[in-house]
């Protein structure tokens, strides 16, 4: 990553919040980095080193500031579109594959060499993967020491620690000092439930957010109710909640945890940042398609629009499947009904605000079971015959849809399955594998909020006319179906229409 020094300082000597993230100051004379908004006096240039990650400037021999707080900088992949690979390293690397496997094991998931990933780490991030996964596990453990009251071994094994001794002398290292000194609050009982606040750059259109998953909201795995989305999750064998909301006077969201073990609380925290698009930059995705003519009203008026995630790929590629050539609201009904015929029942929360999430999505190996997929639903042979040619798919491999195994695309290999069309691979390339650039150009909607004159254009004019929006396609897309939703409708028969897909 090429760090111009000039700039670099002007953004430390201002504060400038739109640089946080994007690099990291070091001070050669207090060993000590921080990210560019920190509040104490900032020191002359020639004492400064700048890097591109918090676990390159560890890589160096520098600590993290105590003021500033790097664990809680906004995480960006900054690496944009050229480096996948990269993408889903990272999301490796919150799943804890480092833990028990080689470097090669991991690049092999990625599909791609050895050395190319180091290759990678080392330009964007510049430090090896060992030290950036770290890097990532300290960092956690430090938001866990200062927000909650943990006892220390439940901090350390939340972070991936094997031993409390291994995480003392790890974060000694690291911050030149025990954890125990830099606790705030009492250590007390271990508890199923956490608070942390999850940074983003600002700014973020939440309620754009909110809307467009409440309108999809799984019946009994989802809700959107008080300004906040909750929904049922599975892993690790074991099942839980989530609950986010827009944490107050704060560039983060805030998400509350009621889940053991919390081994797969780092898990989790990745799936929220990927599924409320948390890594983005939405600064010069802004600057970008506003200077598109026909996007400048809508970007002005939703500045930090997002493009939705996806908790796990494969109920996002069912869920797309299921909406396939019905309107929004059917597809949502037929996921709530897969939901109760396949899933798995939970007891209820005592929790009031989680009240009637008492199914976890059904796995691939329990929608393969079911024999009869269209009478179970009620939906056309065909799609449930898809539906099910997913599910086997997915059983057989389980790292089939995450973008990792192998070389060949995702989409590829959607393609490859019956009634998975250019929609539906668009659809879930730009959720569950968050291509920015993703663009499901035959889309009704799409084609509705893009018509001109009266005229709705094609899908291969849609295309052209978004090549001007390149590489930041899908948050175009969500421009335009945010603006299609806010418009008064003519035309009854094509307000019920979410896709066409072939």
């Amino acid at each position: 990553m090429d760090l111009d020094r000039q700039s670099c300082y002007r953004a430390v000597l201002s504060r400038d919040r739109r640089f946080d993230g994007h690099f990291f100051t070091a001070v050669k004379s207090t060993g000590i980095y921080c990210r560019p908004i920190c509040p104490v006096r900032p020191p002359k240039l020639e004492n400064i080193l700048f890097f591109p990650s918090a676990a390159a400037a560890q890589a160096c021999g520098f600590r993290p500031c105590l003021r500033c707080r790097p664990e809680l900088a906004p995480e960006l992949g900054t690496w944009g579109g050229s480096a996948h690979s990269l993408s889903r390293a990272m999301t490796l690397l919150s799943e804890g594959v480092l833990d028990a496997h080689t470097v090669e094991h991991l690049a092999r998931r990625v599909g791609v060499s050895e050395r190319q990933l180091r290759g990678l780490f080392r330009q964007h991030l510049g430090a090896p993967p060992r030290t950036v996964a770290q890097a990532r596990r300290v960092h956690f453990a430090k938001q866990l020491l200062t927000d909650t009251a943990m006892p220390m071994i439940e901090v350390a094994l939340a972070a991936g620690f094997a031993s409390v001794r291994r995480f003392n002398d790890t974060f000694r290292a690291m911050y030149g000092t025990p954890p125990s000194r830099l606790r705030r609050a009492p250590g007390s009982a271990p508890d199923s439930e956490v608070t942390l606040e999850l940074p983003f750059k600002p700014p973020y259109d939440w309620d754009s957010m909110l809307r467009f998953l409440a309108m999809r909201a799984i019946p009994r795995i989802e809700a959107v109710r008080d300004d906040c989305y909750m929904r049922s999750i599975a892993l690790q064998g074991a099942h839980g909640w989530v609950v986010v909301r827009r944490a107050p006077g704060a560039d983060a969201l805030r998400a509350t945890l009621h889940f053991t073990p919390v081994t797969a609380w780092p898990a989790i925290v990745q799936r929220l940042r990927q599924l409320f698009d948390l890594g983005a930059d939405p600064v010069p995705i802004d600057r970008h398609l506003g200077a598109a003519g026909n996007l400048a009203r809508w970007v002005a008026q939703r500045p930090g629009l997002r493009v939705p995630g996806a908790w796990d790929p494969f109920e996002l590629a069912t869920r797309a499947i299921l909406g396939q050539q019905v309107s929004v609201a059917a597809a949502r009904a037929l996921a709530g009904r897969l939901a109760t015929t396949c899933g798995t029942s939970i007891p209820a929360s005592s929790e009031p605000v989680l009240a009637g999430l008492d199914h976890v999505f059904p796995t691939p190996q329990q929608v393969a079971s079911v024999q009869d997929l269209a009478s179970a639903l009620g939906m056309p042979r065909a799609r449930a015959l898809s539906l099910h040619r997913l599910a086997c798919t997915a059983q057989a491999g389980p790292q089939w849809l995450d973008g990792t195994g192998g070389t060949a695309s995702p989409i590829d290999r959607l393609r490859e399955l019956p009634g998975f069309g250019d929609w539906t691979a668009q659809y879930f390339a730009m959720r569950a594998l968050h291509e920015p650039d993703a663009f499901p150009a035959s889309d009704v909607g799409l084609q509705r909020a893009s018509a001109a004159a009266g005229m709705r254009p094609t899908a291969p004019e849609l295309l052209a006319r978004a090549e001007a929006w390149r590489p930041w396609r899908a948050y175009a897309a969500l421009h335009l179906w945010t603006s299609d939703s806010a418009e008064p409708r003519t035309r009854q028969s094509s307000e019920t229409i979410e896709c066409m897909d072939s």
